[in-house]
C-alpha cells in the first residue's frame, strides 16, 4: 500500500513568530539572535533574506549587507509554545505525528486522507488553520515517503504545497543536484562529485558496491535515497537517542584553562541532567572545541562504565583536555554522552555512591520544580554568562526537550 506522508515546514519560524507578536517588524527585516554578545543569527525573516542574510551568520557580517536589518532577541518560550499549539492542530487530521523538529514535523495520512477529501486538500487546510491561529505560513510537501515529502516541502518553499506521487519520483529526481536531498551535506555531496556523481539520477544508478568501496555501509543508503526510497516510518513514539549533548557559544573567546573548566562543568550537568531525567547513561564522552577562526574539532574518551553523573562526565571531558594543546583562543564548548542504554536502576553497593546518588538525585528534584541552577555545584558558583539560543531540534517531549529560558 502506498503510503501518504506530509511534511509541514513553517517558514522562517522564528522571524515570523516575531513579526506576528510585534506588529511593528512586519515587513521588515529582521533577524532573530541570542542574548550573548557573541551571538549568530537563528533565523532571518524573508525581507532580510533578499539581502543575502542567512542563519548562522554573525551580526556584522548581516549588517553588511543590510545595513537596515532589525535584530530581535529570540523568546523560547514563545517559540516552544507554538510549537505545541501546531502539534494540537496537526492531530486533528491524524494520530500518526512526528514533530520532527521545533519547525518540521511529518504526518501519515495514509489511513485518514479519504476522511477530508484527499492530502492536498489535508495540506489546504493546514496552511489555512496554522495561518489564521498565529498568523504565520508554512510550507506543505507530500509524497510517498518522508524523504521525498521533506524534498517537496523545501522545492516549495515559501508558502507553497507541493505534491510529488510515486510515478513523478524518478523524473523529478532524473536532474536534481544531489544536495537537494535530505541528509546529503557539503563533504558527501564533495565526494560523490569526484565519482562523477552529480544528481540524484546518477546516484540512484550507481552500482552500490562502488558506492560501499566508498561509503562503507552508508553507501548503500545513499543509492536508496538516489532511487526516492525511504523505508523509514514516522516517529510517532521518540526512539532512543543516539547521544544527549549541549554546545555553548562563549561571551568572549577565552583560553585559560580554568574558565574553560566552569564552562566544561557546567555543560557536563546540563548533560547529565537530561540523561538523568529520561533515564539514560552513557560510556562515551566527547569534547568539541572551535577556534576563533571557526576551526572546529571533537575528541572522545570510553569510559570502563555507564554513568550519568555530572561527576563522571565532567572529568572524563577534562582528561580529554589535557590531551589538547590549544593552538588559539576559543570560541565554543561542547560535551556529548553517547553508546547510551536505558538505565536499569541498580542499588549501588558502596555508601559512598548512595549518597552520591541520593544527592545527584535532590538536586534534580529542586532543579526540576523551580528552575535549572536552582542548586548547583560549588565549583561553579562564580557564574559564567551563558547566553542560550534554542536548538532547532528542540521537540515537545523526550529527550529533545529541553528547559528553555
Amino acid at each position: 500500500m502506498e503510503r501518504t506522508i506530509i511534511c509541514i515546514d513553517m517558514d522562517a519560524f522564528f522571524a515570523s513568530v516575531e513579526q506576528q507578536t510585534n506588529p511593528r517588524l512586519k515587513g521588515k527585516p529582521i533577524a532573530v539572535i541570542g542574548s550573548g554578545q557573541r551571538t549568530v543569527i537563528t533565523t532571518s525573516s524573508y525581507e532580510a533574506r533578499q539581502y543575502g542574510v542567512k542563519t548562522g551568520m554573525n551580526v556584522y557580517e548581516a549588517r553588511k549587507l543590510c545595513p537596515g536589518l532589525i535584530f530581535v532577541v529570540g523568546d523560547n518560550r514563545k517559540y516552544t509554545h507554538t510549537c505545541r499549539e501546531l502539534g494540537l492542530i496537526y492531530c486533528q487530521f491524524t494520530p500518526d505525528v512526528e514533530i520532527y523538529s521545533i519547525d518540521e514535523a511529518f504526518l501519515d495520512v495514509t489511513g485518514t486522507e479519504h476522511l477530508f477529501g484527499g492530502a492536498e486538500a489535508i495540506g489546504r487546510s493546514l496552511k489555512r488553520l496554522i495561518k489564521d491561529r498565529f498568523g504565520i505560513n508554512c510550507t506543505v510537501g507530500i509524497g510517498p515517503n518522508i524523504l521525498i515529502a521533506k524534498l517537496a516541502s523545501d522545492l516549495a518553499k515559501p508558502d507553497g504545497l507541493m505534491r510529488v506521487p510515486q510515478d513523478r519520483v524518478g523524473p523529478l529526481l532524473e536532474g536534481l543536484p544531489v544536495k537537494k536531498l535530505w541528509g546529503i551535506g557539503r563533504h558527501t555531496e564533495e565526494k560523490l562529485k569526484t565519482m562523477g556523481i552529480v544528481t540524484c539520477g546518477d546516484l540512484g544508478r550507481a552500482p552500490v558496491s562502488v558506492l560501499r568501496r566508498r561509503f562503507g555501509i552508508i553507501g548503500e543508503g545513499l543509492k536508496v535515497m538516489g532511487m526516492g526510497i525511504w523505508a523509514r516510518p514516522v516517529a510517532v513514539r521518540e526512539e532512543d537517542p543516539k547521544s544527549i549533548g549541549h554546545g555553548m557559544t562563549l561571551p568572549r573567546d577565552i583560553y585559560i584553562r580554568e574558565d574553560m573548566e566552569m564552562y566544561i562543568l557546567q555543560l557536563s550537568e546540563m548533560v547529565g541532567r537530561r540523561a538523568r531525567q529520561y533515564g539514560h547513561t552513557g560510556r562515551r564522552v566527547s569534547l568539541t572545541l572551535r577556534y576563533t577562526d571557526f576551526h572546529t574539532f571533537t575528541k572522545q574518551t570510553t569510559l570502563h562504565s555507564h554513568t550519568n553523573d555530572t561527576r563522571d562526565i565532567f572529568r572524563s571531558a577534562l582528561s580529554i583536555l589535557d590531551t589538547i594543546r590549544l593552538r588559539d583562543r576559543v570560541r565554543l564548548i561542547g560535551v556529548r554522552l553517547s553508546h547510551l542504554v536505558r538505565e536499569t536502576g541498580q542499588m549501588t553497593l558502596f555508601p559512598d555512591g548512595a549518597r552520591r546518588k541520593s544527592l545527584i538525585e535532590a538536586m534534580d528534584m529542586v532543579n526540576n520544580r523551580y528552575g535549572e541552577h536552582r542548586l548547583m555545584w560549588g565549583s561553579y558558583l562564580r557564574r559564567l554568562e551563558s547566553p542560550r539560543v534554542i536548538s532547532p531540534a528542540w521537540r515537545p517531549s523526550g529527550v529533545k526537550n529541553i528547559e528553555v529560558k
